[in-house]
């Protein structure tokens, strides 16, 4: 192996030595991998213009680092993402940033090296779109995270990144066109706003990718909580993703001295999209993790920015709680952990508790209390001992804002056994499981009494697949086999409150996410019941109405029936009251394919003979309800009666 002098921190491989330490990136550590030259350093706006204005010291990172791939080309464009930059508004494509390979940088077409240098340039927006969503997948796929590849939800392993959409104040994630789509507005002032330049803008729109990736059927649910989930993960990863900066770290530490809930700079990091805000709504920030706001005020809330931000306000909570434990922690040598130690330790930690949770969740209509179940669920797979009683201090979070009942906090920290016996008297290896959806569905059909499935519906295994994901520097988890089933159950709408869908079917989706680990033990089982009832719930019922008493197995199948009637219920009720304020419609289509047009919060779509309503394929970024019909822009048509959206156009 022939390894040249240091070129900028990293050594200067040939390409074949390269490649071949590319195949061995997973026994590197980071900083070794940015040694060898297998992660690059690309330039990014720390949040936004604004804030780089605003706060000397944090304009652009120098130091932001993405891995290496062999096959990087044009665009950019690599093995998950290409850039098409294509402005609907002037019919304009734009020249794409060239990838040179031997120096291992993007150039313009002035063969001009992308960077902060020409941050006023379409190549530099394109690089630096694309290095920020590069990045945030490493984090969500690494071994501290899901540890494990995320599939995107649509045909292909391509997302494409649209920098420059067109004009309007809004950025978006749209599965029909598998794209991101940023645009471009000018603010009162009439300075330009890039909603591309914006890192806490692009990857709260790559988060709603992500999750509909890992959730793909999330997006068929009529509950706000599902939807606010969405809005809450985005900004979540928008928080993770700047305090994972090292730059941007030390310079919060130096700031806040390690207190984030502190006046003196926290609010850098709890708030999200600064720029857009003031822009579009004269705040300082869109959004904010540091909040106080509690289940109960918003548990009549159907527009989902303002319920998530019970959800991110939790979590922010945590992440300041860990920060501080870390702060009183005590290194070898006696003396306590910096601010910017403090924080650095934090970061992996939320990756674990944040991240790795997702895995744990149901694969239809999650609720925040589901988040939260997962949340300590997975904290007690990755650390059964607790000696620092996390799950305690994490739990306490999640009861203050009313996701969890103080019952229900009794019961999840009672002690109990890690595992439990995989369900089903027929007994299938986890290892095959894991082989194929075809191997998964016969554990499935041959287990279905056990599994609390009836006989009458189709199973279908939505995903199955395997994780290896880190609890500490170098400690791995044992493997886990991830299995995600649902089946639909049809009803009838009927009655006025369903308006022009009264005497239509659709369906309710059920289902479970059930994790094991290689030996077969349950590590954790998801459940989403129908209110159609499994063979022993019907023999359950079949023994009181014979004055007789069910057995154990019978009357845990008869709790899910009746869960299963209750989220029937519920499912109705929330649709039945989003149909009568106006949020369901049809999707209207843009000219263009894509880009955005007017389009409900809920789609009602045609499939197999049946209406399903789905959550509107464009995640956007801000909260668009009408309040004040005298101060709203052209997007506003008094003939649509006051209907609640709009998007870009």
């Amino acid at each position: 192996m022939v390894i040249e002098p240091v070129v900028d921190g990293a050594l200067t491989l040939s390409p074949d030595d390269l490649r071949e330490l590319y195949a061995s990136r997973r026994f590197l550590d980071e900083t070794t991998r940015r040694n060898l030259g297998l992660e690059r350093c690309f330039q990014v706006y720390y949040k936004d213009p604004l804030v780089a204005a605003e706060n000397p010291g944090l304009e652009i990172d120098k130091k932001f680092f993405v891995p290496w791939e062999p096959n990087i080309g044009d665009g950019p464009t690599s093995a998950r993402f290409a850039v098409v930059d294509y402005d609907s508004t002037t019919n304009k494509l734009e020249e794409p940033a060239r990838w040179d390979s031997d120096a291992k940088i993007f150039r313009d077409p002035k063969e001009r090296p992308v960077d902060a240098t020409i941050k006023q340039s379409a190549q530099f927006r394109q690089v630096s779109t694309w290095a920020i969503v590069q990045n945030t997948l490493n984090y969500f796929e690494g071994p501290s995270g899901l540890g494990r590849r995320i599939s995107w939800t649509f045909e292909g392993n391509r997302l494409l990144i649209v920098p420059n959409a067109g004009y309007g104040a809004n950025a978006y994630y749209d599965r029909q066109s598998h794209s991101l789509q940023f645009y471009y507005f000018d603010d009162s002032d009439g300075q330009r706003v890039r909603t591309c330049l914006s890192s806490d803008i692009v990857n709260h729109e790559f988060a709603h990718a992500l999750l509909d990736g890992i959730r793909p059927y999330y997006l068929e649910a009529v509950s706000p909580q599902t939807g606010a989930f969405h809005e809450f993960l985005g900004d979540l990863t928008a928080i993770l993703m700047s305090l994972r900066n090292t730059s941007f770290r030390q310079a919060l530490a130096e700031r806040t001295g390690g207190l984030l809930d502190s006046k003196s700079g926290g609010e850098l990091l709890s708030s999200v999209a600064a720029e857009f805000g003031r822009a579009v709504g004269n705040q300082e920030y869109l959004r904010s993790g540091a909040n106080q706001a509690k289940l109960s005020r918003y548990k009549d809330e159907m527009e989902v920015h303002a319920l998530s931000t019970v959800l991110t306000g939790t979590m922010f909570d945590i992440l300041v709680s860990f920060t501080k434990q870390y702060l009183d922690r005590e290194r070898a040598d006696g003396k306590k952990l910096s601010p910017k130690q403090a924080l650095a330790f934090t970061v992996p930690r939320m990756q674990i508790i944040a991240i790795q949770s997702l895995d744990l969740l149901p694969p239809v209509e999650v609720t925040f209390n589901d988040y939260a179940r997962a949340v300590l669920r997975n904290l007690l797979i990755a650390d059964p001992g607790d000696p620092r009683g996390y799950r305690k201090m994490i739990a306490g979070a999640f009861l203050t804002r009313e996701i969890l009942t103080q019952e229900e906090v009794n019961e999840l920290l009672e002690p109990a056994g890690l595992y439990d016996r995989m369900p089903g008297d027929i007994a299938h290896d986890p290892a095959v499981i894991a082989s194929s959806r075809a191997e998964a569905y016969r554990y499935l059909d041959d287990n279905r009494d056990d599994l609390y499935i009836p006989h009458s519906v189709d199973i279908i295994v939505d995903e199955v697949f395997t994780a290896k994901k880190m609890v500490g520097r170098g400690l791995f988890m044992p493997k886990q086999v991830i299995l995600q089933y649902l089946w639909r159950e049809d009803m009838v709408l009927e009655g006025e409150r369903f308006g022009p869908y009264d005497g239509q079917t659709t369906s309710l989706l059920c289902g479970a996410t059930m994790v094991l680990d290689e030996n077969g033990s349950m590590l954790s089982w998801a459940r989403k019941p129908g209110s159609e009832p499994s063979a022993k719930a019907v023999a359950g019922k079949e023994k009181i109405d014979a004055g007789n008493k069910p057995n154990g197995e019978e009357a845990r199948a008869l709790s899910e029936w009746e869960a299963g009637k209750e989220r029937r219920a519920a499912y109705l009720g929330a649709l039945a009251r989003r149909i009568d304020e106006g949020m369901v419609g049809e999707e209207l289509a843009g000219p263009e394919g894509m880009v955005g047009a007017l389009t409900p919060p809920l789609i009602a779509r045609e499939a197999g003979g049946q209406v399903r309503f789905e959550l509107s394929p464009h995640f956007h970024i801000h909260d668009d309800k009408v309040e004040d019909k005298s101060d709203v822009n052209d997007h506003y048509d008094p003939s649509l009666r006051g209907l609640r959206w709009r998007t870009s156009s």
